[in-house]
């Protein structure tokens, strides 16, 4: 087996991570697992429903019901791009604390029928946030068009010219193209500054994802630049948790998988595959990168301080629950029943 049996690293942080609701019966069963996962610190997304997170208040009262849930993890909190996100709203959210602003394609994906159709109207909010040191994190996909050939397969390739427009623009603006699909969306970033990177959620491969399952030769470029990020590219799950009833029956095929209690477990698993399949050699997997890519390069970007906690992980060390339920609802985890890899906290 190309990888070592056990890796002893720092906690780990995913910058990509849904929890919904909170208070809430989702939000009950997924937030206690993220440090189930060996990570202590998470970016929260804001594209909740029936209102999205468009104020500080909502942010902190959101930030303070995670907590009740488990207060030993470090919530990073977003606003979602929207008309009432203001210049005034950005610096208050700073000196707050607020982590980033979530700029999502309208109707291109979960609760996304408030986002954006043109960056134009939020000229004051970008220069704001170019200002302030706020991050930008963009879904990086136009909607699909039938009229225009764009479908859920090229919709982040055909987005990469808006990204690049926004570098130009604002070139001091902290961006993050989340949940890079493509060979040329890990090239694009590679090629601009070094305040433009990227997450990978590269653990699964699923017909539910959204963005998609990427081809052979897409998931190798993804893995190479896991393994080879020098901070470009970090970890971003996008780990989805829903109630197993929006996955069945006809017409629920709501994207995403739940993926946080096992996260590392999954990146290491489509590290070793990548590596059976050629797409990368096995000594690129050393402890350096996994720290920088799992733990380090995230955290630098973000303005947060190191772990002071380790974790190690041990091969075929647990086995993926089969489901979570609790208060009339039921999260299947991606892989349900299969080993992975288990985490101890040091």
């Amino acid at each position: 087996m190309p990888l070592q049996d056990t890796y002893t690293l720092p906690a780990a942080a995913d910058m990509h991570v849904h929890l919904r609701n909170a208070p809430g019966p989702i939000a009950a069963l997924a937030t206690p697992t993220i440090r189930k996962a060996g990570i202590d610190t998470v970016f929260v997304m804001p594209n909740l429903a029936p209102r999205p997170v468009v104020s500080v208040a909502e942010a902190l009262a959101y930030k303070e019901a995670l907590q009740q849930l488990d207060g030993e993890v470090n919530y990073l909190m977003s606003l979602y791009l929207h008309e009432l996100v203001t210049p005034e709203v950005i610096r208050e959210g700073r000196g707050k604390g607020i982590a980033g602003v979530k700029a999502y394609p309208r109707g291109a994906t979960t609760n996304s029928q408030w986002g954006v159709v043109s960056f134009d109207p939020f000229h004051d909010v970008l220069k704001a946030m170019e200002e302030e040191g706020v991050v930008l994190n963009l879904h990086g996909e136009v909607p699909s068009s039938a009229a225009d050939g764009v479908t859920v397969m090229n919709a982040e390739i055909r987005f990469l010219p808006v990204l690049k427009g926004l570098v130009e623009k604002y070139p001091k603006l902290k961006i993050v193209l989340e949940h890079c699909t493509s060979a040329d969306a890990v090239e694009a970033v590679k090629s601009l500054p070094e305040n433009v990177v990227g997450t990978i959620l590269k653990a699964p491969s699923t017909t539910t994802a959204n963005p998609p399952p990427s081809p052979p030769r897409t998931a190798g470029a993804l893995l190479t630049a896991v393994v080879t990020s020098n901070g470009k590219f970090f970890l971003g799950t996008d780990s989805a948790a829903r109630d197993i009833t929006s996955k069945k029956g006809k017409g629920n095929t709501a994207a995403g998988v739940f993926t946080q209690p096992y996260a590392l477990g999954y990146v290491l698993t489509a590290l070793e595959e990548a590596i059976a399949r050629g797409d990368i050699p096995a000594d690129s997997v050393t402890e350096d990168a996994l720290k920088g890519f799992l733990s380090e390069y995230g955290r630098q970007f973000y303005g947060v301080a190191p772990a002071t906690r380790q974790i190690r992980l041990t091969r075929d060390g647990a086995r993926v629950e089969e489901s979570l339920r609790g208060d009339g609802v039921e999260i299947v985890p991606f892989r349900a029943g299969e080993l992975t890899w288990g985490v101890e906290w040091l």
